[in-house]
Order: structure tokens, then C-alpha cells, then sequence
């Protein structure tokens, strides 16, 4: 077997970081690799890796190159398994009902193509319209490609909501899709929805699946690192959620829950490889079959893809805990600095946050600032107001319209603090000061 030496820090140092508030912020700019010149306020979008963890990354790589099939075949497979198990440990999950992917999506993709739907042509998948793009057109073409046997149902959002009117909208259009003669067969919902940044109330959808008899399909991309799961009480039908975002984990990795009693309906990978077992029996698997289970042996080896990132969850989780105090110290301080942060920049622009009464929306690590433009000014100005950040000021803020008004979305993290958002606040007021005397326009027409 090669050797992995285990991840090691300055147990002196760690200990001074556990106990001071100082090392959450700039300080922690350290660990990561960011361009000097580049601030970095959109994790949620492609997440970031430390050093630590990304030498730990180029060390398996090494190891496959060094010896592909004595790494790929043979010892890929326990590192693999270490990894599987140190997530489902944090997630309060059985390791034998979760297995890693490529992405959130492609575990999305993966549920939904597996899924037989029935020939009288009345099954239905509902989701939200605040889901991810890419998993809103992975329903178009499930609906698309299946002759019929399957339509969509979409609920839509209002925001701000209260938690349980998002809940009765759910009811509500299970009880529409059965007057209508359909099936409610599955839902689609995030724990954090992209944009706008929103945490849903996914603990009581989910339970209100089972209550409906719907199967629940737990978008978790923005999750795992970034709020509490636990899904031992959570207990859906299917859950995936990326590493490499909010957990640091190196580009790409997700993990993908999926209970004894669902693995069955999982029959293939995306794409299928050579796990999958065909009803016309088995045939030949050139490689070893490691895991009794024939679920976590399908996901094992999916192509030839360079899976390092998979093998290195154990090693930042280990990492969060070491140098940066712990999962409940990293999500207080990301959780707090979006509000605070939020607040800080609506103050600047003379806006508001996107939240409701109760504040439930809102608890989580990135926040929805309203900018201040006109509902004109916006539609005209989005992709210039986006392109001239990232040129003039080198950093990247998502925008969108919801309710008829252009939203910016700010991700914290342990790497910034109150001052990036400030900063952050000044910099879209100049952006719309600009567009207001019209530079936008002129850019275009320049063009």
C-alpha cells in the first residue's frame, strides 16, 4: 500500500487559533491562494481549497501517476472509503448510504435518470422556481425525453415569505397536481437555493413529503460547511451536496446520500460504468469489487476521472477542526458576518436585505442586497455592472432580479470580515452611480 502521511499542523499555533477570535478574517487569507489583487466574495459559487489540503490533493495524484493500477485499482478504493466515512460522520449519516460525485448536479442527474417513471403517464416531479438552473433543465429534459410519462409542476416564490407559507405551497400544489389527475411522484428542493441566496424551511418539506407520500430530493449544494445537517433526523429520500464549496474541499467533489431503502432505484452512475449490474446478468468487471454493497461498489469507479478531490474530504474536515476551531466555530462566524454583513452593505446603498419577519431566510453564509436602480436602469446594466467589477475592482459579485429588482449576492467566509463587506457596499454604490450618469451605455456603444 502507499503511504499518506496524515495531515499535520503547528499544534502550538492551532491551539492559539482555537482560542482567538482574530484568526477568523483576514488573517486566515494565509491558508488559501488567492491573488493578492483578487477579493474573493463569492465563494458560494466555485467554493476555495487551502494549501494544506491542496498539497494532500497533488499527493494522490502523484501516487497515480507514480503507479496507476497499483493506486487506481487497489488502494484508491480504502482511501476512498475513509473519505466516504469522515462525511457521513458529519452529516450523522450511515457511511454504507453515502457514496461521493463529481458534482451536486450530476447527483441530481443521476437520481432523476435512474428514476422508472409509470406508463399511464401521471407521475410529476414539483420543484420550486427558485431552483438551481442547471437542475431546473435537467427536469426540462427529463420531461422532455420521457414520451410523456412525466410532467413538471413549479411552485413559485414570492419572496419575502415565512416559512410556512413556503411549506403550504408545497401542499398546496400536491393537492393541484391530484385534481388535475397526476402523481406528485418526487420534489426537487434546496437547502440553500443559489439565487436568491435563501435558506428554505427543508426540514419541514421534507417531512411533509413523507406526510404526502412524495419522495424528497435535497439539493444541499449550498450546504455541507455551511449549516447544520443532520441527516439521521432529516431522513429524506435522496440528498447531495458539494464538498468543494462550503467544506474546502479541493474542485470537485459532492457527496451522495441515498438510504438502504432507496439504493435499489439507483441502478446506474452517470455515466454507467462498470458497477452496474443489467438484468440480463453481470458482465465482466476488470476491476475489484471492493464494497460488498452494491451501491457503494457502483460509484466506486465511474470512468477513468481524476478523483483526488474525493480523497481529500477526510483531510479538510480534519483541517477545519485543527486550524480553524471546529464546524460550530466556522458556521457562527460565516452565518453572523453574512447578516452583519448584509446589514452593513444595505446601509451603504440606502437598500434592504432580502429577509423575512422571522429572519429564517436569511440563516445562512451569503446574503441578498437590493441595489438601487431603477427597474430599467437594471435590465440595461446587469451584465455591465458584472463585467466592469471583475475588471476595475478584480472581484465578482452574482446579481439577479427577483420581484422586479436587481439583487447583488455577497458569500461570507472565514477570509473576510466586516471590512470586505464595507468595501464591498462602497463598490456597488460606485457601480450604480456609474450606471445612473450613463457609462454603460456608452461601453456598449464603443463596442
Amino acid at each position: 500500500m502507499s503511504k499518506m502521511d496524515p495531515i499535520t499542523f503547528d499544534n502550538d499555533a492551532a491551539s492559539r487559533d482555537r482560542n482567538s477570535t482574530t484568526l477568523l478574517g483576514p488573517r486566515t487569507l494565509q491558508h488559501f491562494e488567492f491573488d493578492p489583487r483578487y477579493r474573493n466574495l463569492n465563494h458560494g459559487s466555485f467554493g476555495a481549497s487551502p494549501r494544506e489540503i491542496r498539497k494532500k490533493l497533488r499527493q494522490y495524484q502523484d501516487l497515480a501517476e507514480a503507479m496507476p493500477d497499483q493506486f487506481i485499482r487497489y488502494e484508491e478504493p480504502s482511501f476512498l472509503n475513509e473519505s466516504r466515512e469522515a462525511v457521513a460522520k458529519l452529516l450523522n449519516a450511515s457511511t454504507e448510504n453515502c457514496v461521493l460525485v463529481q458534482n451536486a448536479t450530476t447527483g441530481v442527474n443521476t437520481i432523476l435518470r435512474c428514476i422508472l417513471w409509470n406508463a399511464d403517464c401521471k407521475d410529476e416531479i414539483i420543484y420550486f422556481n427558485t431552483i438551481y438552473g442547471a437542475c431546473g433543465k435537467t427536469i426540462d429534459y427529463i420531461v422532455d425525453s420521457s414520451l410523456g410519462r412525466v410532467s413538471s409542476r413549479e411552485i413559485r416564490l414570492l419572496y419575502p415569505c415565512e416559512d410556512h407559507e413556503v411549506v403550504a405551497a408545497f401542499k398546496n400544489a400536491v393537492g393541484s397536481s391530484r385534481k388535475d389527475g397526476k402523481r406528485a411522484r418526487i420534489c426537487v428542493f434546496d437547502t440553500v437555493s443559489s439565487l436568491p441566496a435563501v435558506r428554505l424551511p427543508f426540514e419541514e418539506i421534507t417531512k411533509a413529503c413523507k406526510e404526502a407520500g412524495v419522495q424528497s430530493l435535497i439539493d444541499g449544494a449550498q450546504g455541507v460547511g455551511m449549516i447544520d445537517i443532520d441527516l439521521e433526523a432529516l431522513d429524506p429520500d435522496f440528498f447531495v451536496s458539494n464538498c468543494h464549496k462550503w467544506l474546502y474541499v479541493p474542485r470537485s467533489c459532492a457527496v451522495f446520500y441515498c438510504p438502504i431503502r432507496n439504493q435499489k432505484l439507483i441502478t446506474s452512475t452517470l455515466p454507467t460504468s462498470h458497477g452496474f449490474i443489467p438484468k440480463s446478468g453481470e458482465r465482466y468487471n476488470p476491476l475489484p469489487k471492493a464494497n460488498e454493497s452494491p451501491f457503494v461498489n457502483n460509484f466506486q469507479f465511474v470512468g477513468t476521472l481524476d478523483t483526488s478531490a474525493y480523497l481529500c474530504v477526510k483531510y479538510a474536515i480534519e483541517w477545519r477542526e485543527q486550524v480553524l476551531g471546529g464546524e460550530a466555530r466556522i458556521l457562527e462566524y460565516i452565518q453572523t458576518l453574512a447578516r452583519e454583513g448584509g446589514k452593513k452593505v444595505a446601509h451603504i446603498l440606502g437598500t434592504q436585505v432580502l429577509n423575512n419577519k422571522s429572519g429564517t431566510m436569511a440563516r445562512c453564509a451569503m446574503t441578498n442586497v437590493a441595489l438601487p436602480l431603477g427597474q430599467e436602469e437594471a435590465s440595461q446594466a446587469s451584465q455591465w455592472i458584472t463585467e466592469t467589477m471583475m475588471a476595475d475592482y478584480k472581484t465578482f459579485i452574482p446579481l439577479f432580479t427577483h420581484n422586479d429588482r436587481l439583487w447583488a449576492r455577497i458569500s461570507a467566509q472565514v477570509y473576510l470580515d466586516i471590512h470586505d463587506f464595507e468595501w464591498a457596499g462602497h463598490m456597488l454604490l460606485d457601480l450604480c452611480n456609474r450606471v445612473k450618469g450613463g457609462e454603460h451605455k456608452l461601453a456598449y456603444i464603443s463596442t
